[in-house]
């Protein structure tokens, strides 16, 4: 950081491990009331994640805020960001659209320090150097609404670093300088029992058995006084051990580094029968998957069920890939690390990798050992550390799949089944979970099943206990805030996902926050290619490295999605002046492939739609090309559109023309009615408002909603004769002879269908023509003109074939069933409407499969009834 009067380079640090305070080099500075940093520090608890006002009032002042408390909040982050700028540190607070967020640099912030040097918990001066940053009680100056809970949860982990660092140092055979440090943690804490066992053991090995007795003695009569309890089981064994021990000898080394296995871990049965059964010796499993999906949990959790199997060692080491402020562990450093947890004393390690790499093979050889290389950055990452020797199972952990690990044996993982995910909600919360079954399914759907997510969620809600998980689910459910309530203590969704984004290469960050602005579910590299603005082949690169680095998911070949957290990270990391030439370019190219496809499909139309310029996107060779291309991309096709009515009115009502003969066409109507609501707002001159009036009245005509399809007709006419447009006044003709028809005024029907043919036949429109003869042969035969409804009828039926369009096949079928039903000849009427009703259901057009099973149970009853 430099200083804005531009003085030199200076250390901004911020400190939450004792009094709250901002110093540049060792030096306070002032300017901050209590408020200011209970604020200041709970934004620092937060870091890298957005909190709203919501979040942080209820953080000041719980349930109950005063009326000032958002200009309260609103002078205390000014007052956080004149201090900042004295600091010249004033980017580090940011304002966003859902609130705040403080992003400390790397070496900034001591709980970040002490959490990163924590990743390391096997190496005992790195805990040492972890628990040096504390300078007294965590936030001892803070006495706002969260600071009670946030400082209990903050001790409980100084108190487990300290626990595991003496775990360590008395496994390495230092017990003698940890006596004073254990006498002096067990009065602060004397009802803590490992810390106890601890003791006891130190003054085990210094040879002061009476003295380990005596601290059992005092420990058992103080539980039973205060709590009424007796020790654990492990207590009592250590007490016994110490009572047939000699005072001299030294204690069994019990060689196991594995992190603490989750009490309420839940779910992953395939994954730990798969992990369990089918290890063997020598085998290497790699578990890969998108962040917070439970890597370590799973490995962790499989080590300590197999530690039987391994009686000479379960070692564990974080390689840091994906670690808050620290670069990935080199392989030197990890190797040293390994060979110090099986023993190898410091003079004995070499220096170079190769050596270390050989030395690590060699203590291997001929040992039973489990071993978790967690948080691998890649196969280069781990390859020195692996054992050269059967006899021993290796579990890996890696946020991107290992592909070139040769040997290795790949265990992708998915987020949680529901089951599993309601498993682990109800095991955290309790009976809340229990009475509301509904909710805590919202509240997992929101939280997308990724395990990280639903475990913050219910941990949230436990420690609240005025919340219902309807609440909870309310508050996830708005897109900008969602992630901001997946944090608490130092987790958070966000900030996980946050350390994969880094991980990337600058192109695939610039993919990966451009294809969070898309507005459909799924992509194509095409599609992926247009958002970035360069060809196919390079975004299908970038594709494939976000899927290896499990930023996207891919659930059929050539096609990808995010998972929702994920897009909602992504979609918040896009630059605002990136966005609008992305989504212009990712518009272009729908827009010129849809008008492909469907000149494909529709080649005598080709005049109603919008001109091609030359496109990159796919071939669309034939027909059967065109509607596989239509299918897959229809719903980001409709979402393009909608999404665009605002910013890009002529792409929306371009696309709703365009679109239109595939829509209706191939019976996709409902799916449609969002596109055509979207175009009639979009349309901005007459002739595009009199058609995006008709097409939207069709839709609901489609769908039997009649009173929808015809409420705008007269309007459009109107639009569409001062437009000149001669399509779009027949297409309102043929809707008033519908609205004429529907009324019973047959004669008015005649004439406007009349009209509307002949603008057809002016126009060269076919597929209009053969609409208007369909309904005219209706006209003809209510009226009795039995030829004449025949003659236009196949007139029509023949212009449908002509022209491939199935669904007004099977309409004028019914008409001709229809026209037969009137003049009494009751078997061609039901040779007819079956035609029909087998076109239908081969389109999947349930109305008119409906409309001609009434038709056929009409005539049968007429026949019953004869008869």
């Amino acid at each position: 950081m430099r200083m804005e009067s531009g003085a030199g380079s200076m250390g901004v640090r911020f400190t939450v491990l004792g009094p709250v305070e901002v110093t540049v080099d060792g030096t306070r500075l002032d300017g901050l009331a209590p408020r200011h940093r209970a604020v200041l520090a709970y934004l620092l608890l937060h870091a890298r994640t957005v909190l709203g006002h919501d979040r942080l009032s209820d953080a000041m002042w719980g349930p109950t805020p005063p009326e000032t408390a958002r200009s309260q909040i609103h002078a205390a982050v000014t007052a956080i960001r004149r201090v900042l700028r004295r600091a010249g540190a004033a980017d580090v607070l940011q304002t966003r659209d859902a609130g705040y967020v403080i992003v400390p640099e790397a070496g900034q912030l001591d709980l970040d320090e002490f959490t990163a040097a924590l990743s390391a918990a096997e190496d005992p001066q790195r805990i040492r150097a972890a628990l040096a940053l504390w300078r007294g009680e965590a936030l001892a100056d803070v006495t706002a609404d969260y600071a009670a809970d946030a400082r209990t949860r903050l001790t409980e982990r100084r108190l487990a670093a300290f626990e595991r660092l003496a775990e360590l140092e008395l496994a390495l055979g230092r017990h003698e300088h940890l006596i004073d440090e254990l006498i002096a943690q067990t009065a602060a804490h004397p009802l803590r029992e490992k810390l106890t066992c601890h003791l006891m053991r130190a003054l085990h090995l210094a040879g002061r058995q009476p003295d380990a007795l005596a601290v059992a003695r005092a420990f058992r009569a103080r539980l039973a006084d205060e709590q009424g309890l007796d020790p654990s089981r492990a207590f009592t064994a250590l007490e016994r051990e110490i009572l047939a021990g000699d005072a001299t000898r030294a204690p069994v080394r019990q060689v196991s580094f594995l992190p603490y296995d989750l009490p309420d871990f839940a779910g992953r049965d395939s994954e730990l029968d798969h992990l369990t059964r089918g290890t063997r010796e020598g085998m290497i499993y790699a578990i890969d998957g998108m962040a917070g999906v439970g890597k370590t949990t799973l490995a962790v959790h499989t080590a300590h069920r197999l530690a039987g199997r391994y009686p000479d060692g379960r070692l564990f080491v974080d390689l840091r890939a994906h670690t808050v402020g620290q670069r990935p562990l080199d392989p030197v450093a990890a190797l040293e690390i390994l060979l110090r947890q099986i023993g190898v004393a410091a003079d004995r390690i070499p220096a170079d990798l190769a050596g270390r790499s050989a030395l690590w093979r060699a203590e291997l050889a001929g040992r039973r050992v489990l071993l978790i290389l967690d948080n691998a950055a890649d196969a280069e990452h781990v390859r020195h550390l692996l054992p050269g020797a059967p006899g021993s199972l290796t579990l890996i952990t890696s946020r991107r799949r290992l592909t070139d690990l040769d040997g290795a044996r790949a265990l992708s993982m998915d987020v949680f089944p529901a089951a599993d995910a309601i498993a682990m909600f109800g095991g955290i919360v309790g009976e809340r979970a229990d009475k509301e079954p509904l909710a805590v399914l919202d509240v997992l759907q929101l939280c997308g099943f990724l395990p990280l997510a639903v475990r913050i969620a219910a941990a949230r809600l436990h420690h609240r206990s005025q919340w219902t998980v309807e609440y909870l689910a309310g508050r996830l459910r708005g897109e900008r805030r969602r992630l901001a309530e997946l944090s608490t203590g130092e987790r958070g969704v966000a900030a996980a996902f946050t350390l994969s984004y880094r991980q990337l290469a600058p192109d695939g960050q610039r993919m990966f926050r451009l294809l969070g602005v898309h507005p459909g579910r799924d992509f194509d590299p095409y599609a992926a290619a247009a958002l970035m603005g360069t060809d196919v082949y390079e975004a299908e690169g970038l594709l494939e490295e976000l899927f290896d680095a499990h930023m996207l998911l891919q659930h059929e070949p050539g096609r990808y999605t995010f998972h929702d957290l994920l897009r909602d990270h992504a979609r918040a990391l896009a630059a605002p002046d990136e966005v609008p030439g992305a989504l212009g370019r990712l518009s272009d190219h729908y827009l010129r492939t849809a008008i492909t496809a469907t000149d494909r499909l529709f080649p005598y139309s080709r005049h109603l739609r919008p001109s091609a310029p030359g496109a990159d996107g796919p071939l669309l060779e034939d027909p059967a090309a065109a509607v596989a291309w239509l299918d897959a991309e229809r719903a980001n096709l409709i979402a393009s559109g909608v999404h665009a009515a605002a910013d890009r009115p002529c792409h929306t009502t371009d696309l709703a023309t365009t679109l239109y003969a595939y829509l209706d066409g191939h019976i996709h109507h409902a799916e449609a009615l969002p596109l055509y609501d979207a175009a009639v707002h979009a349309a901005r001159d007459p002739a595009a408002q009199a058609q995006a009036l008709l097409n939207r009245g069709v839709m609901h005509a489609r769908l039997g909603r009649h009173d929808q399809a015809h409420l705008h007709t007269p309007r459009a006419l109107v639009l569409a004769r001062q437009a000149g447009d001669r399509h779009a006044e027949a297409r309102a003709l043929c809707s008033l002879g519908d609205v004429a028809w529907d009324s019973g005024d047959v004669d008015q029907a005649r004439a406007h269908y009349d009209r509307a043919l002949s603008l057809y036949r002016e126009t060269g429109e076919r597929r209009g023509e053969a609409i208007v003869l369909g309904n005219l042969g209706l006209v003809h035969s209510r009226q009795d003109r039995h030829d004449q409804a025949h003659r236009v009828l196949h007139q029509a039926l023949a212009l449908f074939r002509d022209l491939g369009t199935r669904a007004g096949e099977a309409t004028v079928l019914g008409n001709l069933g229809t026209a037969y039903e009137r003049e009494g000849d009751h078997t061609r009427a039901a040779d007819h409407f079956t035609r029909a009703l087998a076109l239908f259901r081969d389109l999947g057009y349930r109305p008119g499969e409906a409309e001609m099973l009434a038709s056929i149970s009409r005539l049968e009853s007429r026949g019953r009834s004869t008869a």
